[in-house]
């Protein structure tokens, strides 16, 4: 009886197990002071979102196989100013006229008149051969020609012999020896000279003459005659 009363003390003990010291001898356990609940309610961190700015790339084309242009350095002429220099008067050269076989040929008027009262009525025109030894005579051809046009008259020969075989040949041109002189007024007067030797044999000629020597209408100038204008005389 009493090995039974043992076995059911322990058999108790091992359903026991779970009971503590002072549980199972009747200790008094103490009591555990109750932890207080938080009532905060943690908030979540707010999300920190990046903001990523949005790079824009603009491509820089590459030119292949073009080269750059050089530039070119350009020079501005500046100006002198207008009083430092001189004016320059540009000169008319006066055409040569041919002279061959003569030195000079020189007129005593650059022009006369037909007939009548005004003067000069003639014209002396002096030729200066260059072989004086050589030239026996010379021949004066004239002739007209209007100022207005191109019409000209016939020409006119006029021999000339030599008088002191100085090679100077001089003749006093008068309007009445020349060809169609009626039909030409205030016209030029043209002439050239041509010498010759003892053979006639051409050995000088000058160039023509063309607007030298005019010839010219003798107007006359009107005269005024005042008439007196009788005066009466009243008693």
């Amino acid at each position: 009886m009493k090995k039974i009363s043992i076995f059911l003390i322990f058999a108790i003990l091992l359903s026991s197990c779970s009971l503590t010291i002072e549980q199972l001898f009747l200790l008094p356990v103490p009591t555990a002071t109750p932890q207080p609940t938080a009532t905060n309610v943690p908030t979540d961190m707010p999300t920190m979102t990046p903001v990523t700015p949005t790079l824009t790339f603009t491509s820089t084309p590459t030119l292949i196989g073009i080269k750059t242009a050089t530039p070119i350095l350009q020079f501005t002429d500046t100006p002198l100013p207008t009083n430092t220099l001189p004016p320059v008067t540009p000169s008319t050269l006066t055409p040569t006229l041919e002279m061959k076989g003569f030195v000079t040929v020189i007129l005593s008027n650059p022009e006369f008149y037909k007939a009548g009262e005004c003067q000069p009525t003639s014209v002396k025109i002096t030729a200066q051969a260059s072989d004086f030894f050589s030239t026996f005579y010379v021949v004066l051809f004239v002739r007209f020609k209007f100022k207005q046009s191109d019409i000209k008259s016939e020409w006119t020969r006029i021999a000339i012999p030599s008088r002191d075989y100085s090679g100077t040949f001089t003749h006093d041109l008068v309007p009445e020896e020349l060809k169609s002189v009626d039909l030409y007024h205030n016209a030029w007067v043209q002439y050239q000279f041509v010498a010759f030797n003892s053979k006639d044999i051409e050995i000088g000629r000058t160039g023509i003459f063309a607007e030298r020597l005019t010839l010219l209408d003798c107007v006359p100038t009107p005269t005024i005659t005042v008439t007196p204008t009788p005066t009466v005389l009243k008693p």
